[in-house]
């Protein structure tokens, strides 16, 4: 068992990206997710990347997936792949993108890996729904399959924890649920075989509903004798 944890990080300059990414490395990430969406000075993207020695995850999100990102898919695609060829590691792209096949086969092309992911903001799916989620992104040639579900109950926990013990089987599986209620599922996911889980860097720096913060997480997986 392997525990990972990405930060996941929201810059609007480079500045603050550099800065975000330097504080992401003390806290010992072992991934860091910078989400454009709202980055303005994409021409410096290779700084971010030559500042970091940790694997970096080029991430937007639109606004109909709960990100801040107003332009036109075409522009978006042209973000992710600018990214892909200065220095990121990893694009993450949504399931329900335009073109999804043509941007992972642009980024392998580039020796980028791909993050295909499903993010359901209503509820936590039941688990056929899931797996046909997951052949869909396996299918798409997806390098890691990222499904995030919602947690309206506690035992939402259990059915993505379920679901991600079996799906890692098949492939680099990123799942958990979102919300207050979903919490144990972004602590408790590597146990059960998800490639890693997210964090923000700090208390006010979350990107989604429920992220604890990356020493929140260091605490429990220290108190449980894990890390």
């Amino acid at each position: 068992m392997t525990i990972r944890i990405c930060v996941s990080v929201l810059p609007e300059t480079l500045a603050e990206a550099l800065k975000l990414v330097e504080k992401a490395e003390n806290h010992r990430a072992d991934l860091i997710e910078v989400r454009l969406d709202n980055f303005r000075e994409h021409d410096e993207l290779s700084d971010i990347a030559s500042c970091s020695k940790m694997p970096l995850i080029a991430t937007s999100h639109s606004i109909k997936c709960h990100g801040k990102f107003r332009g036109s898919e075409t522009e978006r695609k042209q973000i992710l792949l600018k990214a892909a060829g200065n220095g990121f590691e990893y694009v993450d792209i949504e399931l329900s993108a335009s073109e999804l096949e043509n941007i992972v086969n642009d980024a392998h092309e580039m020796g980028v890996k791909c993050i295909v992911s499903f993010h359901d903001f209503n509820q936590t799916p039941s688990l056929p729904q899931m797996k046909e989620v997951l052949r869909k992104e396996i299918a798409s040639g997806a390098d890691v399959c990222k499904i995030v579900t919602t947690a309206k109950s506690v035992e939402d926990n259990l059915t993505v924890l379920n679901f991600v013990s079996e799906a890692c089987k098949n492939a680099k599986t990123v799942c958990f649920s979102m919300g207050e209620l979903g919490k144990i599922s972004r602590l408790l996911s590597p146990f059960f075989g998800g490639f890693f889980t997210f964090a923000s860097l700090e208390k006010g720096g979350e990107t989604a509903s429920g992220q604890l913060t990356i020493q929140e997480m260091r605490v429990a997986y220290e108190a449980l004798g894990l890390v």
